[in-house]
């Protein structure tokens, strides 16, 4: 599935990637390592959607001062994430999964927080449909674990159509306040009880 999606987009994925240059200049591709499967590190792929602009010590800026308008628009219709069906084809993602984060966040997950990584990650997941990036990180984690427990063949049907219905709505792209969405600095109850 995810070959022949790619072969039918890859005229969207040729223009975008054409947009991204033009905008940004190389590279187009953003990669960067992440956890999947019981936290094996694989390396994701997405359109660039920042600069790398850095303050006068060489710290990069925030992440709203460097996400371009081109980036913006990538992110709000999630055309950033289309590389990603490459990810699936090699085996490190599924199409629906909780969403793989940073490898620095490993070990600031309570146990029950980790249990997320019993599944292949995907590019969404049902804490996609039911807020993204407009929830808190623990409820994000609860709602990870619940598709862990209950996953089934109709489920992740669902939650792709429902994917599709909130990409056009546009919900929940970041979190009050921010570009994108804070850091995870762990729970306050790291024993996940």
């Amino acid at each position: 599935m995810a070959i022949v999606l790619f072969v039918i987009l890859s005229p969207v994925i040729i223009v975008i990637a054409i947009v991204v240059y033009i905008s940004m200049g190389a590279p187009v591709i953003f990669k960067q390592l992440r956890p999947g499967l019981y936290g094996k590190p694989f390396e994701i792929f997405k359109f660039r959607t920042m600069t790398d602009d850095r303050d006068e010590k060489g710290n990069l800026l925030s992440d709203g001062k460097r996400l371009t308008p081109v980036g913006r628009f990538l992110r709000k219709t999630s055309l950033d994430e289309l590389p990603q069906l490459l990810n699936v084809i090699k085996g490190d993602l599924s199409f629906v999964g909780p969403r793989p984060l940073l490898m620095e966040y490993l070990p600031r997950y309570t146990p029950e927080q980790a249990r997320r990584h019993e599944v292949k990650p995907g590019i969404t997941g049902w804490a996609q449909i039911k807020g993204r990036n407009a929830i808190t990180w623990e409820e994000r984690f609860k709602l990870d674990v619940w598709y862990v427990d209950n996953r089934s063949f109709w489920l992740d049907i669902k939650i792709i159509f429902c994917t599709i219905v909130e990409v056009f709505k546009k919900r929940g792209i970041n979190a009050p306040g921010y570009d994108t969405m804070p850091e995870f600095m762990g729970s306050e109850n790291k024993t996940g009880v």
